[in-house]
C-alpha cells in the first residue's frame, strides 16, 4: 500500500518528500531569519485543529501528524522529538515534562518529572560545609536527575495514542539524518555559552576547531540522536532506560571530570511516570485545570488570580502609561504573597503533606480573602510572610533563584476536541552541559538535565529540615504550569496554554489568563503584552517594553524596579465562541502556530 501523502507545504518553503513507516512526512527546508529579540506575530486561525510549539519545524511535525489522522497525544510526541533536535538547549529525552491531557470527557495529568538518584543525600550540593556556587552545581554530574520524558509520553500514548508509536519518530529521525538549518536562536545560545564547550562531545559537535559555534543557516545533522530515536521507535522506552543508551548516560554522569554524580542503571530502569489527579479550580465563568505538586505552578497561579479577584477592579494595564501601574501593583503584591506560600509549603507530595491534608485549602475563597486583604497602597517588598491555609508543621521549601531557558511549551487541540498542554524541560539552557551519544559512537546526541538544582541546596534552615530538600527518589519542585481551561457552564474546552521561564512561568501564565478572560484580547494579543514579575523582593520589568511613567509610578508605590530580558516562550490556543480556534506564539522566540 502506498503511504499517504501529506500535501501541506509551509508558505515559501522548499519541501523534500521523504517516506517512512505509517505516514508520509514532508520535511520542510526552512531558512532561519535573524531575530530582533521581539517581533509581534499575527496568530493563526483554524477550523478544526491547531498546534503551537517553539520552533517551526516542530510545529510542522505536529501539524503533519494531525493531518495524517493522529490525535493530540500523537502530535505532542512528534513535536517533542523534533524539539529535542532543533532546540536542544530547551528540552528533550534527557529531561522531564508535565503533560495535561483532555480526551473529550476527562482531564489527566501525566508526571514525567525527573527523580533524584537513590545514592543522593541532603548534602548533595554542600562542599566543605557550604552550598556550592549555583553554576558549579549545574555543570556537573551531581545535577542530573533520572529523565522522565520518554516514559511519560509512552504512558500517555498507551492510554490515548491513535497512530503507531514508531510512526511518531519519523519527523525527528528524518530531520536528524537529512539535517536542518540552524536557527538564530540556537546559534546565539551556543555563542553565549561557555560551560558546554568543556564537554568533549558537545565541543566537537556544536563548535569548530576555533571554538566558533555552528553558523546560522548551516545544515546540522545528528546521526547519534537519529539512531537513539530508531531504537526507541522500534523497542519503546526500554531502549532508553536499559541497555547501551542507559549505560552511556550513566557512565557520563558517574565519570564527570569535576563533580561526578551517583546515577545508576538501577535508577534508570526503575523510573516510573505517574498519572496524577489534576487540580481544577473555578475562576468566575471558567474552570482552570493545572498540574498538582510537585509543580507549584497551578496553585501559585490560582492564588494570584484569586487574590486579584478580591481587589478593587482596576483598568487593564494596556495604555503603558502611569495609570497601568495600579493593576501591576496589585498583581505584583499578590505574587509576593503567593510565592511566600509556595516557598513554605509546596514540594513533592510523596515526601511532604499538603497544609491541612489538602492542597486545595491554599485556594479556599476565605483564605484568599484574608491574604488579599494584606495588599495595601504601598508595596510590602520582601516582607511577605506565608499564611496558614491548614494546620501543618512544615519547613521552608526553598530553592535557589536560577535563570532558566532550558524549557519549552507545546499546546495542541485536535479535530475531535482532544487537547494537550505540555511543558517540557532540561532546566537550564543546555542542562548539565553533558551530551550523551547513547553509546552509538556517532556525532551528536542529546543533552542531560540539571533538574536536581531545583531542590534546595541547604537541607536545613535554622535547624529544621527543608521540605524541598534533596532525598532519594524525590521529584524536585517545579514552576511549570501547563494549563487547560474550560467553560464552567457548558464544560467545553476553552484554551490550552503554558510557557517556559523558571519561576516566572507562574507570572506569565497568570497574566495571560487575565488578558484572555478580562481584557478581551485574543491569544496572540495576550502573548504580545510586556512582562512584570517579582520572586518576592525586587520587581523586574521587561526591558524596553514599559513607559517610564509606569516604572516611576511603581517606584512611587515602593517597588524596587529594574529592567531585564524576560524571555518567555508562551504558546496558547483558544476556542472562540463560533467554535473555531485561534492560536498565538510568543514573539520573543521563534515558535509558530499551524492548523486548518
Amino acid at each position: 500500500m502506498s503511504p499517504k501523502r501529506v500535501k501541506y507545504v509551509l508558505p515559501g518553503l522548499l519541501v523534500l518528500p521523504l517516506y517512512s513507516w505509517g505516514f508520509s512526512y514532508e520535511a520542510p527546508s526552512i531558512s532561519p531569519e535573524v531575530e530582533s529579540g521581539y517581533e509581534e506575530k499575527p496568530g493563526w486561525s483554524a477550523e478544526s485543529f491547531a498546534v503551537a510549539a517553539a520552533n517551526p519545524l516542530a510545529t510542522d511535525a505536529g501539524y503533519q501528524v494531525l493531518q495524517a489522522g493522529g490525535n493530540a497525544i500523537d502530535a505532542a510526541i512528534a513535536v517533542q522529538m523534533v524539539l529535542n533536535l532543533v532546540e536542544p538547549q530547551s528540552s528533550g529525552i534527557g529531561g522531564g515534562a508535565f503533560l495535561m491531557h483532555y480526551d473529550g470527557s476527562e482531564v489527566r495529568a501525566y508526571d514525567g518529572r525527573e527523580t533524584a538518584p537513590q545514592g543522593v543525600s541532603g548534602e548533595l550540593f554542600i562542599e566543605d560545609g557550604e552550598p556550592l556556587a549555583f553554576m558549579d552545581a549545574v555543570a556537573s554530574g551531581l545535577s542530573v536527575g533520572v529523565p522522565g520524558t520518554l516514559r511519560m509520553l509512552e504512558k500517555a500514548h498507551a492510554q490515548h495514542g491513535q497512530l503507531a508509536w514508531a510512526d511518531l519518530f519519523t519527523p525527528a529521525i528524518t530531520l536528524a539524518e537529512e539535517g536542518f538549518a540552524v536557527s538564530n536562536r540556537l546559534h546565539t545560545s551556543l555563542a553565549s555559552e561557555e560551560l558546554l564547550r568543556q564537554d568533549p562531545l558537545a565541543s566537537q559537535y556544536y563548535y569548530d576547531a576555533d571554538g566558533e559555534p555552528i553558523a546560522v543557516g548551516e545544515t546540522l545533522k545528528n546521526p547519534a540522536l537519529a539512531e537513539v530515536f530508531r531504537r526507541v521507535a522500534a523497542h519503546g522506552s526500554e531502549a532508553f532506560y536499559q541497555g547501551a543508551v542507559a549505560e552511556d548516560l550513566v557512565q557520563r554522569v558517574q565519570t564527570h571530570s569535576v563533580r561526578p554524580g551517583s546515577l545508576t542503571l538501577d535508577d534508570m530502569s526503575g523510573y516510573e511516570a505517574l498519572d496524577r489527579e489534576p487540580i481544577c479550580t473555578p475562576w468566575q465563568q471558567w474552570e482552570v485545570c493545572g498540574f498538582p505538586p510537585p509543580s507549584s505552578g497551578h496553585l501559585t497561579v490560582m492564588q494570584i488570580l484569586g487574590m486579584l479577584d478580591k481587589q478593587p477592579l482596576l483598568e487593564a494595564p494596556l495604555d503603558n502609561g502611569a495609570s497601568s501601574s495600579g493593576w501591576l501593583h496589585q498583581f505584583l503584591e499578590a505574587s509576593r504573597l503567593a510565592f511566600a506560600d509556595r516557598g513554605r509549603y509546596i514540594a513533592d507530595p510523596d515526601f511532604v503533606d499538603a497544609p491541612g491534608g489538602d492542597w486545595e485549602l491554599m485556594l479556599a475563597p476565605q483564605y484568599l480573602q484574608q491574604r488579599s486583604a494584606l495588599i495595601d497602597e504601598m508595596s510590602m517588598g520582601d516582607t511577605a510572610e506565608p499564611g496558614n491555609p491548614g494546620e501543618l508543621e512544615v519547613s521552608w521549601a526553598s530553592q535557589p533563584e536560577q535563570p532558566e531557558y532550558g524549557t519549552s511549551h507545546i499546546s495542541i487541540i485536535d479535530e475531535d476536541g482532544n487537547a494537550v498542554a505540555m511543558t517540557t524541560t532540561i532546566e537550564q539552557a543546555f542542562g548539565s552541559r553533558i551530551l550523551s551519544d547513547g553509546g552509538t559512537g556517532l556525532a551528536g546526541g542529546f543533552l542531560l538535565n540539571n533538574e536536581l538544582t531545583d531542590f534546595s541546596f541547604e537541607p536545613e534552615i535554622e535547624g529544621e529540615p527543608v521540605a524541598n530538600r534533596v532525598e532519594p527518589g524525590k521529584r524536585p519542585r517545579s514552576s511549570m504550569s501547563p494549563t487547560l481551561v474550560f467553560d464552567q457552564e457548558s464544560g467545553e474546552l476553552v484554551a490550552s496554554l503554558g510557557s517556559p521561564g523558571g519561576a516566572a512561568i507562574i507570572h506569565y501564565t497568570a497574566r495571560t489568563l487575565v488578558a484572555l478572560r478580562d481584557w478581551g484580547l485574543n491569544a496572540q494579543e495576550a502573548l504580545n503584552l510586556p512582562h512584570a514579575i517579582t520572586l518576592g523582593d525586587g520587581v523586574f520589568v521587561e526591558e524596553g517594553r514599559f513607559a517610564e511613567a509606569t516604572i516611576d509610578s511603581l517606584r512611587e508605590r515602593g517597588h524596587t524596579v529594574s529592567e531585564r530580558e524576560l524571555t518567555s516562550g508562551l504558546q496558547a490556543i483558544m476556542r472562540l465562541n463560533d467554535g473555531t480556534l485561534f492560536g498565538g506564539a510568543d514573539p520573543r522566540r521563534e515558535g509558530v502556530v499551524m492548523g486548518e
